[in-house]
């Protein structure tokens, strides 16, 4: 049996409680206690010297595209060619582990054997990469496409049962729908609704019946209340949702999830001028107006208990790869959340989304060893988890993906002095 103990550490358990110093043992790919820990029990366990760190969960992305290219020419993200796009898939995979993530939920894939291939690659440790549900290509009705070279066609029942069908062939987790459009292309207006309840419940009857999930592009009023209608598990963006649908939502909040990636409208409104899209193209066009809906609508919808998750649509050119925790930050910033409840969102309730709700998200015995040790607090300073270098250590399943030198790391128990360390004390000292 492989053991590790992170000895004197700032315990950021995900349950909502005030984090408390003490010791975490990890046993082969499970955390086997936590807190005050048996001596006996870490005889021959490599010893990582917390110094008053704090180790927490690993962070999950709700709404994930490893094949988004960092691009800024969205018809081009289809005409990649394939070996390429694995490739950039795969760096995609690694570059979300870096970053602290160790669930990640697919949201459409570029090509539609992408994300397939990447999450085997990832379960068969053959690359490294966050424990990640495949999606496949976004299913879109005719003349609803947001990317035309990366959406897989269907109209009316039949043909969205037959594209399910075929999707769940290729092994993917869970299906996209999109369900309305997006400003930025020019034709396709966010609030405009292209998909039919009839479409909408047959896509969700299917997927249901085979034992996968739907996630929906749904930025439309009416698009979030046809999701709550036809059961769609997982609703990404829900700017414009109304007054009936913020109550359809709250009716429905124990099943449901909202995943509104919010970075995307700030950083396309005030951040994509560098790529051609300056921000009076992208008022002129309704992403201010956008920005001020969600803001308000999500603000409601956490007041109200909805389940909102953080992530999304990483991997432009102005949300390029590897800048994932901003979102956490928006969640503090601009939707209310404290630190702790934005916290929880990305890491008990990313276990939730991920369909392991008593494996993965928390720092508790008998979870997996999905680990982050953080130099500093992300309860005093959320944007902390932005910062790759105070990411002192990277764990998924028992293993070191990240270990850095200063944390001098070593094998046995060979402290005579015991107890907590000073810098420990004296945080603890500090804390209010």
């Amino acid at each position: 049996m492989s053991k590790v103990l992170f000895r004197n550490v700032s315990i950021l358990d995900s349950t909502g409680a005030l984090p408390y110093p003490g010791d975490v043992l990890v046993e082969d790919d499970r955390i086997a206690a936590v807190g005050t820990v048996d001596g006996a029990r870490t005889e021959g366990a490599q010893v990582v010297e917390g110094r008053g760190r704090t180790l927490m969960s690993g962070l999950c992305d709700a709404h994930t595209h490893f094949s988004w290219n960092n691009s800024a020419d969205l018809d081009g993200l289809g005409m990649m060619p394939v070996e390429e796009h694995l490739l950039f898939s795969v760096e995609s995979a690694k570059k979300y582990i870096d970053s602290g993530y160790t669930m990640c939920l697919g949201a459409a894939s570029a090509k539609e054997r992408l994300d397939v291939v990447c999450r085997d690659a990832i379960n068969a440790g053959r690359i490294p990469g966050p424990r990640y549900l495949a999606n496949g290509p976004e299913i879109a009705v005719t003349g609803g496409a947001l990317i035309k070279s990366i959406t897989k066609f269907a109209d009316g029942p039949e043909g969205m049962r037959k594209a399910v069908r075929e999707l769940i062939d290729l092994g993917v987790d869970q299906i996209k729908l999109s369900m309305t459009g997006e400003e930025i292309t020019g034709t396709q207006r966010a609030e405009d609704t292209y998909f039919s309840d009839e479409e909408v419940a047959a896509a969700v009857t299917e997927a249901h019946r085979r034992g996968k999930r739907v996630c929906a592009h749904a930025r439309s009023a009416e698009s979030v209340k046809m999701c709550v209608r036809n059961r769609v598990d997982v609703i990404y963006h829900a700017s414009f949702t109304d007054a009936e649908g913020m109550d359809m939502l709250e009716a429905n909040k124990d099943w449901v999830f909202v995943a509104p990636g919010i970075n995307w409208l700030i950083a396309t409104l005030y951040e994509a001028e560098a790529f051609g899209f300056p921000q009076e193209a992208a008022e002129a066009v309704g992403y201010k107006k956008e920005l001020e809906m969600a803001t308000e609508g999500l603000r409601e919808m956490h007041r109200r208990g909805i389940k909102l998750l953080p992530g999304g649509d990483y991997g432009f050119a102005w949300t390029p790869h590897g800048t994932y925790a901003r979102d956490l930050e928006h969640f503090v910033e601009r939707l209310g959340f404290t630190p702790m409840e934005a916290i929880v969102s990305a890491t008990a309730w990313g276990g939730e989304i991920m369909l392991r709700p008593d494996e993965l998200g928390k720092v508790q015995p008998g979870y997996l060893a999905d680990l982050i040790l953080v130099d500093g607090d992300p309860l005093d300073d959320i944007t902390v988890l932005q910062d790759h270098d105070k990411l002192h250590a990277i764990m998924k399943d028992g293993r070191f993906h990240k270990e850095d030198a200063p944390l001098v790391t070593h094998s046995g128990l060979d402290d005579p002095a015991g107890g907590i360390s000073d810098a420990t004390a004296e945080y603890v000292a500090a804390r209010p």
